[in-house]
Order: structure tokens, then C-alpha cells, then sequence
């Protein structure tokens, strides 16, 4: 028998996701001790040991106590693949899974948010914010903060291979850069990371839990959102399912979503919110008309190149028992060594053809090598060179395919559907092969081994891209802001036709970010919580 919803608890606002914007808007709104305010969040608290450690995320991907652990569908144009798709499912939210790589984007992709008609949302309209919540291992400067809730430094590993793949980069003519997020983006460097003193610092971490001593704010876990509540045409809150009980909680002020590109859609859409034809199907009353609910989804699909090298790589250390043995009790006395090593340690941005006027491309450099992330590595000495085009044309979406909320939506990529995309992926490949023969890296390799240099032609180096490429884990787009008739969401990030309503997470990305999206969302909170609390 299906039990009736407990009555409702009243808050000011209610915020749906505790991740890396969930948790900042926690912190602002309770700010306020005459905010009552209610997080919700679906997966569990935080205490994962593995979640703190920064190489941890071999752990925590694909575990489903920590991870939603999604599959898209099978995608043309990946050869008809299907890929996992992590998303945390804990405090913190993909910030506690997540490569800790601190990224905001060029400073061109918020001017294009603001010339597509949403006003506030240029670089320097946003550089405030970003500055707001950083604190800065470097120091205060004009792109940096100091004294925010979010630690950042500098990556505590560096490898020979890695030093090689640096020098060689500048050999073909990418400048050094030693901030990617400072006045310019473009260039090799090392990246970085969302940490402090060899430990993740996730959002849970600096927003949250520092906020959670605060008697008006109350953080629910293991708490899945069902259904947004409506008043006539005004949110008025939450049903969500916690222990087994439907429990129902009403926001006087506004309800937030910040649940993440794949469940924020999901979420609106199963409450009545999205395309009619879709919800028609399902049997679910359409509440207001949004077609463009779950659509617009973008991604990073990265491209991997695997060398195999002739010097020793983190593959050597972590196959051998004592070496591991040493890296592990390295990490538990000074918090330095591999353990404390991010997803990536070098990054290039560059341009896939030199007529273009910005960086294209990204790359993310390992000094290890795996069939896929997550996996263990390879028996054998090498690295990955990962390459993804930044600014892909191609879009997907996400479709709810049940109207009962705990059924995952479909996820259509559609990687690669886009010709001009297609272009892109070669070129990289190609930019990759240059960077590997150049003089200071090609003496250290032994062989191409993924895709390998049977892969030549332009046709053979796309077979190539969809035979191997992975996601890099940037799901975003999926609640377009702006006032197009595909938008959900307006400049200031309400839904639009509803009143009391919300989103604030990489979903209202009308295009992606030129790099790691983790870094924008916690801006995306910041911002979202100032017009929140200044309107």
C-alpha cells in the first residue's frame, strides 16, 4: 500500500542537489538566520575516506554508493557505444568525485552567455564571483581571490614524462602559461586543483560544512526529489521519498534546483514541465510548456592517445607492490606523492587550425594510462595524451522515459553528429601525433598504442575518435537560460512561466565552457545565490 505524504515542513527555500552549486547556495541563503532553508540531496553524507583523497576517484566512480552511475544510449556516432556517465551521488556532488581540476573557461564564452541576450553573464560580470569564493594558493591578483570557502592550489606531483610532454608542447609552438585561468588561456602548464594540503576539498567541504552549525539550515540526505509541488502557477515546494517515506516540504520563498544536468531536467519534466508531446505520452499533465526541458545537451568528449613509453611512468608504480606500498605510506606522512595526483597533471589549450582566433582544443595529460578512467592501469610503462574540442556543435538530450521519478531518463550524447565536430576530432588527433614527435618527448616513447599509426588517413583518424573516445564528464546545457523558445530558464535563472522556481547548475549553460565545468557551477551558485538574496 502506498503510504499518504507526511505533512509538509515549511522553509523559506528549498535547494534540490547538494553539489558543487547546491552547496554554495546552502551556505548563502542560510547566511541569513531568518532564512530557514531545506537541502536536499539523494545520495549520502560524505564519509568515504576514499572521496577525501584526491586520487580517490578510482574508487568512487562507478560505485553506487557515491556515484548515480548512468549510462547514455547507444550513440551513432560513437560506433554505437554506450558510455558510463558518473555523477556524484553524495554530498558535495560530482565535486567529491570529480579530477579536482580548477578550470573556469575563456573569458569569451560568458561575453558570447551575454550577447545571446543574457545580460550580467560577460566575463567581467562573472570574474566577481569566481573571485568571490576562490582562495587562492597564489594570492590576490586582479583574475584571483583570497580567503573564500574554495581552497585551490597547485598539483603537489610532477613526473619526468610530464616535463617531456611540456617542453615538447612549446616545441610546436604552444606558449608556456602558468595560469590557465588568469588574462589569457591559451598554452601548455600545469593545472590547478580543487585541494588543500594533499586532501579534495570538495563543496561539501568548504561551503557545507561549515554552514551546517547554522539552526536554519537543515540538509536531508538520502533524500530523492520527486516531484516539484505547484500552487497554480508557482512552485511551492518538494515531495521527495527519504527511508522508504514520501515526505512532502513547502518553500515560502523560492525552490532551487541544483541537481545537475541529468536530474534537473528529469526532475522538472516528471512535474509537468517540459515538451507536452513528451509528457502527453507518459501520462503526465503538462504544467507548463518548456520544449526545451532536457534538451541542448552538450559534452566534452575526449579523444585518448596512449603511448607507450621507454622511461618509467606511474603504470610502473602502481604495478609493483612495494613501490605502491611506498606510495601509500608516502601519502599518510607528508600528504605528497601520487596519491594526492588529480585527474590530469598538464593541460594545453590550443588551436585545432591556425586560422582560428581562440583555443578549440583541450588537452589533459596523465603520466599513467588505462583503458578508460576508473580502470586500473596498464601492465606496462606509458601515458595518455586526452584531447577534447572545447566548443562541440553537436547537441543531445536528456528524456525522462517514465513518469516515475526513480527511473533514469534516457541520455542521447549524439557525440560526433555535427560535421564540423567531425573536422575537429581529426585535426586533434593530429595536434597530438605533433606533440608526441617532437624532440623532447619522441626519444621517451616506444609506440602509438591507442589508436595506433595504422590509423592514418582523415577517415581512418574519425573511425578512430568514435572507436575510442570517452566522455570527460561535462554534461551540460540540458535548462538553456535565455529567451529563445528553446530556453527554460532567463537571465536570472528562473523558469520560466513559473513563479517561486529556479535552476542553478552546469544546466543553464546555453553553451558549454571552453574547459572543466566544476569551477563555473561554483560561480553559477554564487551568482545565483546574489540575485537571489538582492531581488
Amino acid at each position: 500500500m502506498t503510504r499518504r505524504p507526511t505533512p509538509a515542513a515549511d522553509f523559506d527555500y528549498i535547494v534540490v542537489g547538494a553539489g558543487s552549486a547546491g552547496c554554495v547556495l546552502a551556505n548563502r541563503l542560510s547566511e541569513n538566520p531568518s532564512h530557514r532553508v531545506l537541502v536536499l540531496e539523494a545520495g549520502g553524507k560524505d564519509w568515504n575516506p576514499w572521496i577525501h583523497v584526491p586520487v580517490g576517484y578510482f574508487k568512487t566512480m562507478h560505485n553506487p554508493s557515491t556515484d548515480w552511475c548512468y549510462v547514455t544510449e547507444p550513440d551513432p556516432g560513437l560506433s554505437g557505444r554506450s558510455l558510463q556517465w558518473p555523477r556524484g551521488k553524495v554530498l558535495g556532488g560530482s565535486s567529491s568525485l570529480n579530477g579536482l581540476l580548477y578550470v573556469r573557461g575563456q573569458p569569451r564564452d560568458y561575453d558570447h552567455w551575454a550577447e545571446l541576450g543574457n545580460r550580467g553573464w560577460a566575463y567581467e560580470d562573472v570574474l566577481p564571483f569566481f573571485k568571490l569564493s576562490e582562495d587562492q594558493e597564489h594570492g590576490e591578483s586582479r583574475f584571483h581571490g583570497v580567503g573564500g570557502p574554495q581552497k585551490v592550489s597547485d598539483l603537489r606531483l610532477r613526473r619526468p614524462i610530464a616535463e617531456k610532454f611540456v617542453a615538447a608542447a612549446m616545441e610546436t609552438g604552444i606558449p608556456y602559461n602558468s595560469d590557465c585561468n588568469g588574462e589569457n588561456q591559451e598554452g601548455v602548464g600545469y593545472f590547478q586543483q580543487t585541494a588543500y594540503k594533499g586532501l579534495r576539498w570538495s563543496t561539501a567541504k568548504g561551503f557545507l560544512r561549515p554552514a551546517l552549525k547554522r539552526p536554519n539550515l537543515k540538509v536531508a540526505t538520502k533524500a530523492h526529489a520527486l516531484r516539484i509541488l505547484f500552487d497554480g502557477n508557482r512552485a511551492s515546494g518538494i515531495q521527495y521519498r527519504q527511508d522508504g517515506e514520501v515526505l512532502t516540504a513547502s518553500a515560502r520563498a523560492e525552490t532551487i534546483l541544483c541537481a545537475g544536468s541529468i536530474n534537473s531536467p528529469q526532475l522538472l519534466q516528471c512535474s509537468g514541465i517540459g515538451d507536452p508531446t513528451l509528457l502527453d505520452s507518459l501520462g503526465i499533465r503538462t504544467v507548463h510548456p518548456l520544449p526545451g526541458v532536457g534538451r541542448n545537451l552538450q559534452d566534452h568528449l575526449q579523444i585518448r592517445l596512449v603511448y607507450k613509453t621507454v622511461d618509467r611512468t606511474l603504470n610502473d608504480e602502481v604495478n609493483n607492490p612495494l613501490k605502491k606500498m611506498a606510495v601509500g605510506l608516502r601519502y599518510f606522512l607528508t600528504r605528497t606523492g601520487p596519491m594526492t595526483l588529480a585527474a590530469s597533471q598538464v593541460y594545453v589549450f590550443t588551436r585545432s587550425r591556425t586560422d582560428l582566433q581562440d583555443p578549440d582544443i583541450q588537452f589533459h595529460m596523465q603520466p599513467l594510462s588505462a583503458d578508460k578512467p576508473g580502470d586500473g592501469v596498464h601492465p606496462f610503462s606509458a601515458f595518455t595524451s586526452s584531447v577534447c574540442q572545447l566548443r562541440p556543435w553537436s547537441r543531445g538530450e536528456v528524456l525522462i522515459k517514465s513518469k516515475d521519478p526513480m527511473v533514469y531518463p534516457k541520455i542521447h550524447p549524439r557525440y560526433l553528429s555535427d560535421e564540423r565536430d567531425c573536422r575537429v576530432a581529426v585535426d586533434a588527433i593530429k595536434v597530438a601525433r605533433r606533440i608526441a614527435a617532437a624532440p623532447s618527448l619522441a626519444p621517451a616513447l616506444k609506440e602509438e598504442y591507442v589508436p595506433g599509426q595504422h590509423y592514418q588517413s582523415d577517415e581512418e583518424l574519425l573511425e578512430a575518435a568514435r572507436a575510442y573516445s570517452q566522455t570527460i564528464y561535462h554534461p551540460a546545457g540540458t535548462c538553456k537560460m535565455g529567451s529563445d523558445p528553446a530556453a527554460v530558464v532567463d537571465e536570472r535563472l528562473k523558469v520560466h512561466g513559473i513563479d517561486g522556481l529556479r535552476v542553478a547548475d552546469a544546466s543553464i549553460m546555453p553553451t558549454i565552457v571552453s574547459g572543466n565545468t566544476n569551477a563555473p557551477s561554483i560561480m553559477i551558485g554564487e551568482k545565483a545565490a546574489s540575485m537571489i538574496l538582492n531581488s
